[in-house]
């Protein structure tokens, strides 16, 4: 009976031995199987890694293929545009040429229509009585007994007209350029050349020592032509010819105003022949 007992409390001592053993083994195989999946997890987080680190390779190619694409084509359009500049350039520089063409042809146009009316009305009449009166005691000219109005030789054009003046300037024979001269300017009036042609007319009195005439020429050029760009030429040659005159005081104002009218002021060629005028004016 005792025997049994002890068996029985022997068995029970093993039993209660054996159990913490098997939660011992229990819990860690619950630790190997959570470390396993961790593993897993790890291995797929990898895997994502080096995906996104492809497709981030993959996008920072394709952007630069296109900031490539992008520079090339702001190459190609400043190329284009550089083209289109030069020939908007082109196309102005034309177009003013063809302006001065069309004007020089509108200059000529006007003085072969004003030599032909000049022709015209210095043809006799054909009921004009044989010694050149008409009925009435009316002439050819339309009844005033005026003689036509002068002008430009028959089929001389402006440029012609002027140039022919300007040989003649050149030449020394300033007598013959002022009559030429004058003739331009009353025939063609508005020409762009006019101011030229009366600050002409001032340097030839000047040259030839009509002083007086000189200083009317000068003036009448800077009333007539106030705005044109020989003007402060037109004041130098004044203040020459007022300084020839003896008069200081409207030289030294004549040469004041050329210096100011000059764009580049003392710099520019008339601004420094007045400095150099002045500075005359100042010696004893």
């Amino acid at each position: 009976m005792t025997q049994k007992i002890f068996a029985s409390l022997l068995a029970a001592a093993i039993v209660l031995a054996a159990a913490p053993a098997r939660a011992a083994n229990k819990e860690h195989q619950q630790l190997m199987a959570d470390l396993r999946i961790l593993q897993e997890q790890s291995q797929q987080l990898q895997n994502l890694l080096g995906t996104l680190n492809d497709a981030i390779k993959a996008v920072n190619t394709r952007l630069d293929q296109q900031a490539e694409a992008t520079r090339k084509a702001f190459a190609d359009q400043k190329l284009v545009i550089d083209n289109l500049t030069n020939d908007v350039r082109v196309i102005r520089e034309k177009l003013d040429d063809n302006n001065v063409r069309i004007g020089s042809l509108t200059q000529e146009v006007d003085s072969l229509r004003q030599s032909l009316q000049q022709a015209a009305a210095a043809r006799p009449s054909p009921t004009a009585e044989p010694d050149g009166g008409a009925a009435g005691g009316a002439t050819s000219t339309g009844g005033t007994g005026a003689p036509p109005a002068p002008g430009p030789p028959v089929g001389v054009s402006p440029k012609q007209l002027f140039e022919s003046a300007q040989s003649d300037y050149y030449a020394g024979s300033y007598e013959l350029a002022i009559s030429g001269f004058t003739d331009y300017i009353k025939s063609f009036p508005k020409s762009d050349q006019a101011d030229d042609a009366q600050v002409l007319i001032c340097n030839a009195y000047l040259t030839d020592g009509k002083y007086d005439k000189a200083v009317e020429a000068c003036d009448v050029a800077i009333r007539t032509y106030p705005n044109g760009d020989r003007i402060p030429e037109a004041y130098y040659r004044k203040g020459v010819a007022l300084q020839a005159l003896k008069d200081t005081d409207g030289a030294r104002d004549a040469y004041d105003r050329a210096i100011k009218g000059d764009p580049a002021g003392e710099n520019g060629t008339i601004g420094r022949l007045a400095k150099q005028g002045l500075d005359r004016l100042r010696r004893p």
